[in-house]
């Protein structure tokens, strides 16, 4: 009752502001007034992950021996290595390009700095730094442009895509291209955006398109290649990639394998584990050798794993007083991990706001002004970093005395630590700390935060956490391609550098300061992205350190805990502002208070086993849906339904309900008919639609049927036509269910033909093979591509041999907890409900499961009972 009430009276709330329902609100980009909620939208489909069990498939298994299984299986173990080494040079290609086009950039505007600094002509010194990264930024936002999928990071996308859902464009060669083109120059621009997470988009493209051989982008480009036509090896392929773009991002293929599965896949089979790991091991060493070999000039050798390394945490030899961590810096871990969640919940808070802002003011305008806004970002960013540098930076000390710590140069570190020290404004023994912070590429100022011995003044690490926070929360959503984790560690260095530095100056403690900054850019970054299994591998893996998975695995799980309590994770939040119906791991608990009978569709778009050309067409002109339950009319359970058969009348209410769309649906078919290229088919139209006249106002329709006692369908079998003497439960009579069909199959079948006359037996319809049925993957030809001219509309198509004769099935009083786990954990896309004679009665697909029509669901089910 207490729910009851609740409900009551957030809808007594709700109802000044709110007139639909919420089914009527989830719709394209709409957006509750009072929640400010954007909900699903109903344009994303899932993917066909299951297997279609029909007579071609099964005859493909029939062929299948030993020999062509083990050929199969090492086709597929090649390619995922081929995915690994490609993904490996595409990182190598992005890493080059950065490093050059930075190292040019800071090399002239270092030398302009320092000769203006005493000719007093810094100005030209900010224009030339302007100039470089606005002419940068300005080449990434033009490459989003042609491809609006490559802005951001593409991980929410990537996610959406390993849940099961279908997203336009995202694995497409352009895509590939503009993003991984993109990324290097809004890298190479200033810009508060790392590599990484492009990096992860770009391998998930790679394992999308490689074992393809062919590109939509370049139609030249198609290679007759029989292996992996479908969704499932398809989405393994892209599990693959992502944990690839990971473990060649941070060298870490042990966590993109926890990645892949942490984050991203929502169906797993231990099959594909060690395929991901495997292919995660060919990134990370193919980009380990090369960058090895380029960098140090030795061949062989792998001393770089990823394109983002931590460096080496050691204490000093023969330092007995150092320790990397103890038992007591736990209680700072974890109340680091508290303002990590708390300062991540507040940058995501911020970031929604100004996504909100930019869908409705920034994207409804032209395009071009997308790229002025990322024109601005760059242009603000440019400055503050050079005012900040020169006006806030202090000289400070190379090496300071009284630290345990005192030379923590590394023979591994000192060189590349040296290089990036910035002494601007300042004499030769001491460097200018926000400079060395700011005009430095990101990865080069996270080893100073980590590795300098030279100490950071408390009011340049504040001042650097703060504006950093800022401009990296307006940057995350700009039309460039950009990631998020740099960023994010390197906030979160800064936070941890200056929780060591008050302790100890304020406190006295003896800590090691490299792994406070590790610590906070921990805390921060799981504060944002909530990541925990795969984040604490991935940090323990780029630090090469295993005595600090403890503290990490601590630091995390508190700053998940703490942001959870406000918001979602950046990631989450995005996926629900594009309105993708994500499926979380399990519902809640309050959610088995329905049945699948309560969030199904009853209203039923079907086909009959046999079927003519013209209903055919007219279904998937008038539907847009991708599956059809094929059906038969139970003629058998007639009597038991009208004596009352109670496993029969349980389900009256879902027959009744359907009267009134199946007649609406008719008439929409009829209307779509009339527009058919034959002659003889517009004469069976006007027939029918001069049965089925549209009701007058205020009439009932059910009535109007019962006593006009058409047939809303052409019934099974062509010599039984539909007779007026036919009462109401003869012309609705419940529907066995036989299988589903895909709307790509029906095409299919119209296209090539696939069809019998009237006077001709089922068993002279041509037969297609597996392989003709999945040529035009993952582009089938749509209804409106099908020459209708050429087509006779009263010929017969038997859609037996090509349907699903088993897919999976639930009962409508199976509990939502049951269906939500069998429809997420095998992947499906369409999940009928049948009852227990074998009569469909409803089916569900994944928008029936999404969390806000289920919450609207419970909502209305508290006020029922």
């Amino acid at each position: 009752m207490a729910c009851c009430r609740n409900c009551f009276c957030c809808q007594c709330c709700c109802r000044r502001g709110e007139t639909r329902t919420p089914e009527e609100l989830t719709i394209l980009g709409e957006i509750r007034d009072e929640e400010d909620e954007i909900l699903p939208r109903k344009d994303y489909e899932s993917l066909d992950y299951d297997r279609c069990i029909n007579e071609p498939y099964v005859e493909v298994l029939e062929g299948l021996d030993n020999k062509k299984a083990r050929k199969y299986e090492a086709v597929r173990w090649m390619m995922v290595f081929v995915i690994g080494v490609t993904v490996g040079l595409v990182g190598l290609f992005v890493d080059f390009f950065v490093h050059l086009f930075t190292k040019i950039k800071f090399s002239l505007v270092a030398d302009s700095v320092q000769k203006c600094s005493d000719k007093g002509c810094l100005p030209l010194s900010l224009l030339e730094l302007l100039s470089f990264n606005m002419t940068f930024v300005f080449i990434a936002s033009v490459l989003v442009l042609i491809e609006p999928v490559a802005a951001g990071s593409g991980i929410p996308e990537i996610k959406s895509y390993l849940n099961g859902v279908k997203i336009p464009g995202i694995v497409r060669l352009r895509t590939f291209l503009c993003k991984a083109a993109g990324v290097l120059f809004s890298v190479a621009g200033g810009l508060f955006v790392g590599k990484e997470g492009p990096m992860i988009h770009s391998g998930a493209i790679v394992g999308a398109g490689l074992p393809q051989f062919q590109s939509i982008t370049f139609k030249r480009i198609k290679l007759d290649f029989p292996y992996f036509r479908s969704d499932r090896d398809k989405r393994d392929f892209v599990s693959a990639g992502a944990a690839a773009g990971v473990a060649a991002a941070f060298g870490a293929p042990i966590g993109g394998t926890l990645f892949s599965l942490e984050e991203g896949s929502s169906f797993w089979n231990q099959a594909l584990t060690w395929k991901v790991l495997f292919c995660s091991m060919s990134a990370t060493f193919t980009l380990n050798f090369f960058r090895s070999g380029i960098n140090f000039n030795k061949w062989g050798s792998f001393q770089l794993p990823g394109l983002l390394n931590f460096g080496e945490f050691k204490c000093l030899d023969g330092d007995k007083n150092c320790h990397l961590w103890t038992a007591v810096d736990l209680a700072f871990f974890v109340l680091m991990g508290v303002v990590g969640g708390l300062l991540g919940a507040l940058f995501n808070c911020m970031n929604k706001c100004l996504a909100k802002y930019r869908m409705r003011h920034v994207h409804p305008k032209a395009r071009f002004f997308r790229v002025l806004e990322s024109l601005l970002v760059a242009m603000v960013t440019t400055v503050v970093i050079f005012a900040a540098s020169i006006l806030l930076g202090e000289c400070r000390d190379l090496t300071s005395p009284t630290t345990h710590n005192t030379n923590h140069f590394q023979l591994a570190n000192s060189e590349e630590i040296n290089s990036t020290i910035r002494q601007f404004f300042c004499s030769n023994k001491t460097y200018n700390d926000m400079a060395t912070l700011f005009f430095n590429p990101q990865e080069a100022a996270i080893h100073q935060l980590f590795h300098q011995d030279g100490t950071f003044s408390p009011v340049t690490l504040s001042v650097f956490f703060l504006l950093y926070f800022l401009l990296a929360c307006w940057t995350y959503g700009v039309s460039v391609p950009s990631g998020l984790f740099v960023p994010s560690l390197l906030c979160g260095a800064a936070f941890g550098r200056l929780v060591a530095n008050i302790l100890k100056v304020k406190l006295g403690m003896d800590i090691y300061s490299g792994t406070f900054a590790l610590i906070g850019a921990a805390a921060f970054l799981g504060g944002v992205v909530r990541m925990t299994i795969s984040l604490t591998v991935i940090l323990i893996e780029s630090t090469n350190e295993i005595t600090y998975g403890l503290p990490i695995m601590i630091t995390l799980m508190v700053a998940k805990w703490t942001g959870d309590f406000f918001n979602k994770g950046i990631y989450d939040i995005h996926i629900q502002l594009k309105g993708v119906p994500l499926l979380d791991w399990e519902t809640e608990v309050e959610m088995d208070k329905l049945t699948a009978s309560d969030i199904m569709e009853p209203n039923l778009t079907y086909v009959y086993p046999h079927t003519r050309v013209q209903s055919l067409v007219s279904i998937l002109r008038t539907t847009v849906y991708h599956a059809f339950p094929v059906v038969t009319e139970n003629r058998q359970n007639e009597r038991d339904f009208m004596k009352g058969n109670i496993l029969i009348s349980n389900n009256i209410h879902f027959k009744r309900s359907n009267i009134v769309s199946r007649a609406g649906e008719q008439r929409r078919r009829c209307q779509s008919m009339k527009s058919y290229p034959s002659s003889e088919l517009r004469n069976v139209c006007d027939e029918q639609v001069a049965a089925v006249e549209p009701a007058e106002e205020g009439e009932d329709l059910l009535q109007q049927m019962l006593e006009r006692r058409h047939a809303p369908y052409p019934n099974l079998y062509p010599d039984q036509s539909p007779s007026e003497e036919w009462t109401m439960e003869e012309r609705f009579r419940p529907l066995t269910f036989h299988g589903l069909i895909l709307r790509s199959q029906l095409v299919n079948l119209l296209i090539r033909g696939v069809c019998y006359s009237e006077n001709q037996s089922s068993a002279t319809q041509p037969r297609l093979s597996y392989a003709e049925m999945t040529e035009d993957y993952p582009r089938y030809p749509d209804i409106h591509e099908v020459d209708l001219t050429l087509l006779n509309p009263l010929m017969i198509v038997d859609v037996t041999p090509y349907m699903n004769t088993s897919p999976y099935t639930v009962s409508p009083n199976t509990r939502i907890s049951q269906v939500f786990n069998l429809f997420r954990t095998m992947g499906l896309r369409h999940l009928p409900v049948v009852n227990a004679v074998g009569e469909i009665v409803g089916i569900i697909t994944r928008h029936n499961l999404t969390h806000e029509l289920l919450a609207a669901k419970l909502r209305q089910h508290c006020i029922t009972i």
